[in-house]
C-alpha cells in the first residue's frame, strides 16, 4: 500500500491560509509599539492599549473553542477571519492612535476563534505515533511567517512608512480570509459534514468538564500552570521589546524587523527537530530544554547593547520558543479527548489570558519605576523556575489510552 504523506492535501491548503494570515499579523504586531510611540503614546499608554485589547480573548476564547467542537474547525476559523479583516482594514486608514484599540480588538477576534481550532484541527489529521513530527513539520513551515513578516514589515515601514506597510498587511490578511471561507464552504474539505447545533447546555457541559480536568491536579493542571507562567512572563516583556531595541539598542525599524526574523529562523530550526525528539524521547524533556534556552536568551538580551548581541539573544530565544511549540501541542493533544480539544485550547487560553491581562501595563510600570531591563529579567527567572515542575509533573500515565 502507498504510504500516506505526513501532510495531507487538506493540511497543505490549511497551512497556506495560515501563512498568509500570519505574515500579515507579524507585520502588524512587530512594529506596532514603535508606531504608537511615533504617534505620541507613552510606554505606559502602549502597555495599557495591549491590556485593554486583551479583554477580547478572555471573552471569546472559550466560546471559540466550544464553537470549534460544535460546528467544525474550518467554519469557526472562517468566522474569526472575516471579523479580524475589519481590524486590518481599519488600522491603515485610521487618523488617530486611539483607533489602535478597536483595531487590535478585532484582530484578537481571529486569535480567539482560530487559535483553539488550529492545533485541534492538526491533531485530527495526524496519527498518534507520528503526532510530534506532524506538529513539528506544521509549525516549522508555519513559523516561516516569523521570518518573512517582520523582515517585510520592517523594510516597508523603513522605506515607505507605516501606512503603506499596514495597507500591505491588510491586503494579505483579507486574501487569507477569502481562502479560509472557501475551505469552510467547499465539499472537498468536509463542508457538508453534519455539525452539532450550538446550545448553552453543551457549552456549560464542555466548560464544566474542562475545568474539572484543569483542577484535578494531574497532567492537564500542570500543563496549564507551566504554559501559563510562560505566557504571562512573555506577555510582560514581549510587547515592549521593540521599544527597548529602539531606545536602548539604537536600532531602526528595519533592523528590529530583521532581529525578529533571526528569532523566527531559530524557531523554525528548533521546531522541526523538537517534533522528532518529542516522539522519540518524550515531550517533557524537550519542554524543559526549551525553558532553559529561553532563560539563557534573556540573560544575553539584558547584558548587551550591541546589535550582534541582540541578534544572538534573538536566535537563542527562537530556539527556545521553537523547542516548546511541538512538544506542548503534542502533549496537550494526547492528554485531552478529541471531542474536547477545541474547548480545551480555548479554556487554556482564557485561563492564562485572565492572569496575563495586566502584564503589559505592569511591564510599563516596571520599566518606568525600576529599570527598562526589569521586565526581561522577571521573564527570564519565570522560565528558569518552570524547569523543575516540567521535569517532575509533565508525564503521561503509562497506561493512558490515547
Amino acid at each position: 500500500m502507498k504510504k500516506q504523506p505526513l501532510l495531507t492535501p487538506t493540511l497543505r491548503w490549511f497551512l497556506l491560509a495560515m501563512i498568509l494570515a500570519n505574515v500579515a499579523s507579524e507585520m502588524f504586531f512587530t512594529l506596532l509599539a514603535v508606531y504608537l510611540a511615533e504617534r505620541g503614546a507613552g510606554v505606559a499608554q502602549i502597555g495599557l492599549t495591549f491590556s485593554i485589547a486583551a479583554i477580547v480573548p478572555l471573552a471569546l476564547q472559550i466560546f471559540g473553542g466550544w464553537l470549534s467542537d460544535t460546528i467544525g474547525r474550518l467554519r469557526t476559523i472562517a468566522i474569526g477571519s472575516v471579523a479580524a479583516s475589519l481590524g486590518y482594514v481599519l488600522m491603515p486608514i485610521a487618523t488617530k492612535g486611539q483607533w489602535a484599540i478597536p483595531a487590535l480588538m478585532l484582530e484578537y477576534v481571529s486569535g480567539s476563534l482560530v487559535g483553539p481550532s488550529f492545533m485541534a484541527f492538526v491533531a485530527e489529521q495526524a496519527a498518534d505515533e507520528n503526532r510530534g513530527r506532524v506538529f513539528g513539520i506544521i509549525n516549522g513551515i508555519f513559523l516561516s511567517v516569523t521570518v518573512i513578516g517582520p523582515a517585510l514589515g520592517g523594510f516597508l515601514a523603513f522605506r515607505y512608512g507605516f501606512q503603506p506597510m499596514l495597507t500591505v498587511a491588510a491586503v494579505m490578511y483579507v486574501g487569507a480570509a477569502v481562502l479560509r471561507v472557501w475551505m469552510a464552504t467547499a465539499v472537498r474539505f468536509g463542508a457538508g459534514d453534519k455539525a452539532e447545533r450550538p446550545t448553552l447546555r453543551s457549552l456549560r457541559m464542555g466548560v464544566g468538564g474542562m475545568f474539572a480536568m484543569l483542577t484535578a491536579g494531574g497532567l492537564v493542571t500542570w500543563l496549564l500552570v507551566t504554559d501559563g507562567v510562560q505566557d504571562v512572563a512573555f506577555t510582560l516583556s514581549g510587547d515592549l521589546q521593540p521599544l527597548y531595541l529602539a531606545q536602548f539598542g539604537g536600532l531602526d525599524a528595519q533592523q528590529i524587523g530583521w532581529l525578529a526574523s533571526v528569532r523566527g529562523v531559530g524557531m523554525i530550526a528548533a521546531t522541526l527537530l523538537a517534533g522528532w525528539l518529542s516522539d522519540r524521547h518524550g515531550e517533557r524533556r524537550v519542554i524543559a530544554a526549551g525553558f532553559l534556552l529561553q532563560f539563557l536568551a534573556l540573560m544575553v538580551f539584558v547584558q548587551t547593547r550591541e546589535a550582534i548581541g541582540f541578534a544572538v539573544a534573538a536566535g537563542i530565544l527562537g530556539l527556545g520558543f521553537g523547542t516548546l511549540i511541538p512538544a506542548y501541542d503534542s502533549l496537550i493533544s494526547k492528554a485531552i479527548p478529541e471531542k474536547m480539544r477545541g474547548i480545551a485550547f480555548g479554556v487554556f487560553g482564557t485561563s492564562i489570558g485572565l492572569i496575563s491581562l495586566p502584564a503589559p501595563w505592569l511591564a510599563g510600570q516596571l520599566w518606568e519605576r525600576s529599570s527598562p531591563q526589569m521586565p526581561f529579567v522577571v521573564t527570564a527567572l519565570a522560565a528558569l523556575i518552570c524547569v523543575l515542575p516540567v521535569w517532575v509533573k509533565l508525564r503521561l500515565p503509562e497506561k493512558t489510552s490515547i
